[in-house]
């Protein structure tokens, strides 16, 4: 059994018997003129680490006081995008001491490398950043980031084919690998036509066992819209339904 925390928008922590990995931490107060989130941290237990990873520089999806982290919880390494940029004058800028670098790794897509038991891997996004695979064990979990299925309504048909090409190219990488925990764009922005063009594919495509939606802007009817499809309903179960922030799911295996 492992835990799984819904935080907000894209931000899931993933309890193991060893360590947390935190995907796609921000600071909700950077959101507050758009979306009003209550998401927050539970309480880590000091002799776990922490694994902070971050697929891309948006607001929505890393905050550069992340780095605060590791002051409340010493075992803290990050694995951030290359597109996140932290030189030393932004870092003094913003109260960090230089010597936090040695707890960064940045990635850039198709990277593969182990770390600390770990073998992560990253694949290229559709929009910025990368994608992470990340087994640990007999599990693998993924989480998207911003890797999805684009289609915003009123775009015409080519916008959406040509991301949608992307897609599938960009997952080609995971192959036939069984998925334990995915987690995986379901953005309502795209309206009725496009909403479910990404978790769809995803959901067809690969063996999964749990697939939490995500980057909903709070909007999290579109969950259930999607899972009432007629053409998933053999799937549905594998999703999970997320009502409200800071939801604790126990995964039993």
């Amino acid at each position: 059994m492992y835990k799984v925390y819904y935080i907000q928008h894209s931000c899931f922590l993933v309890e193991l018997e060893d360590r947390y990995l935190l995907f796609d931490y921000f600071d909700k107060d950077v959101l507050a003129q758009t979306i009003s989130y209550s998401g927050c941290l539970p309480e880590l237990l000091q002799d776990k680490t922490l694994y902070v990873f971050a697929s891309h520089s948006h607001k929505d999806h890393w905050d550069v006081k992340n780095l605060a982290l590791a002051a409340y919880h010493p075992l803290t390494k990050f694995i951030l995008s290359k597109d996140i940029r932290l030189g030393a004058n932004y870092l003094k800028r913003n109260g960090f001491d230089l010597s936090i670098k040695e707890k960064i790794k940045f990635v850039k897509p198709l990277m593969k490398f182990e770390m600390d038991g770990m073998k992560i891997e990253t694949l290229h996004s559709t929009d910025a950043g990368v994608a992470f695979l990340i087994t640990i064990g007999e599990r693998l979990f993924f989480h998207a980031g911003d890797l999805n299925w684009w289609n915003v309504e009123g775009r015409g048909e080519l916008y959406g084919e040509q991301y949608g090409r992307e897609f599938k190219r960009f997952l080609k990488h995971i192959g036939n690998r069984l998925i334990n925990c995915a987690f995986v764009v379901l953005d309502p922005r795209m309206g009725e036509d496009g909403y479910f063009l990404g978790l769809d594919y995803f959901i067809k495509t690969f063996e999964c066992e749990n697939i939490f939606p995500m980057h909903m802007w709070g909007d999290y009817k579109w969950i259930h819209r999607f899972k009432n499809r007629p053409d998933i309903a053999n799937l549905k179960d594998k999703i999970i339904e997320i009502t409200q922030e800071n939801m604790l799911f126990e995964i039993e295996e």
